[in-house]
């Protein structure tokens, strides 16, 4: 190989290396742009999740007796908030304990 060839080798190795440094760099901080999206909505729906099943609790703390379902109109409005609230408790996030117990039911 003559100089030249040696100098435009190093000159387009070192172009494209600069290329692919810039472009490995905004995919890094597109990513890491991300990730914090994505600790948000995991910090939300932790949240929502908590509030759920303290709902849950109210709900069931409210009617022990079985009074609102017995009233016919409040009884209505009631049994459609506890469908509501039946369906909200499919959508809650599922906890690494919850995990750890369901791993450790079917072991046995």
């Amino acid at each position: 190989m003559t100089n030249t060839q040696i100098i435009i080798t190093v000159a387009v190795s070192v172009v494209l290396n600069i290329v692919l440094l810039y472009g490995v760099r905004n995919l890094l901080k597109k990513n890491e742009q991300q990730e914090d999206v994505l600790a948000r909505y995991l910090d939300y729906m932790d949240s929502l999740s908590k509030t759920i099943e303290y709902v849950d609790e109210k709900l069931k703390k409210i009617d022990l007796k079985g009074t609102f379902q017995s009233d016919d109109e409040i009884g209505w409005f009631f049994r459609e908030v506890q469908g509501m609230q039946s369906k909200l408790l499919n959508f809650k996030l599922i906890d690494e304990k919850d995990d750890r117990e369901k791993s450790e039911e079917e072991k046995v």
